[in-house]
């Protein structure tokens, strides 16, 4: 299996061979083993080396998980995505891109555009009231907000579509 791995601004080539396992990062080979634990924890073996893998969460292509108690986030990107982006479709986040969807439940206190506006990329667009706190949520991209799922005082669930917009060009 080929993957794609983007850790802090880093791409890693990771070819995996699971029977022989056998995993490839950027051309360099060697061995290794994982041990699935009942409390959710892996352990991982190359080598001489034990590394503890925890908390592991998978949204899409972004896979958080702490390794030896410092957390990571990674972006996954799996054959397919990588064979359908090199003939030009967008995959996964890609084709999300402008589609804002809310990071917490909590109830829309005011929406600062209306469909049509066109808005840059991080620009406040909606104000959501969450535990008590007002977090600004802002434009994932450039372009024209084409439909506001959402109404003021409406309550929001996690990952709730907010708004969608169209990329200019």
């Amino acid at each position: 299996m080929q993957f794609e791995t983007t850790i802090q601004d880093q791409v890693f080539d990771v070819e995996i061979d699971s029977p022989s396992s056998e995993a490839q990062v950027n051309g360099n080979s060697f061995p290794y083993k994982l041990i699935f634990q009942e409390n959710g924890r892996v352990l991982f073996r190359t080598g001489t080396k034990l590394y503890r893998i925890d908390n592991i969460s998978v949204d899409n292509q972004k896979v958080s998980f702490s390794l030896n108690g410092r957390f990571i986030e990674a972006f996954v990107k799996n054959e397919q995505e990588l064979l359908l982006e090199k003939l030009g479709f967008k995959t996964g986040l890609a084709s999300q891109e402008g589609r804002l969807n809310a990071p917490m439940p909590g109830k829309i206190l005011e929406l600062l555009v209306q469909e049509g506006d066109s808005v840059e990329a991080g620009q406040p667009v909606i104000i959501l009231e969450a535990m008590k706190m007002e977090n600004e949520l802002k434009a994932p991209i450039q372009g024209k907000v084409a439909t506001l799922q959402i109404s003021q005082n409406d309550n929001v669930e996690k990952n709730q579509p907010l708004l969608e917009i169209e990329p200019r060009g």
